[in-house]
């Protein structure tokens, strides 16, 4: 039926395959655990200047009220 040696082939292959799919998996786990993009540990609203934030304010107001003149007229 199978020669001995077709045996000890087969475990050998079977061995080879089975480190390489648990390395595979393990590499695989690791990306999926970690964030894609690292974040600063400390980013945070303290971080950004109060006239920048002020600057996004009234900019964010203005396209607010043009949209919101823009939907009276239409």
């Amino acid at each position: 039926m199978f020669a001995r040696s077709d045996f000890w082939i087969g475990l050998v292959v079977g061995t080879i395959a089975g480190a390489f799919g648990y390395k595979m998996m393990s590499e695989q786990s690791m990306r999926v655990m970690a964030p894609a993009v690292p974040m600063p540990a400390a980013q945070g609203v303290g971080e950004i200047p109060v006239d920048e934030l002020m600057r996004q304010k009234e900019r964010l107001e203005d396209l607010i009220a043009e949209r919101q003149q823009g939907g009276i007229q239409a």
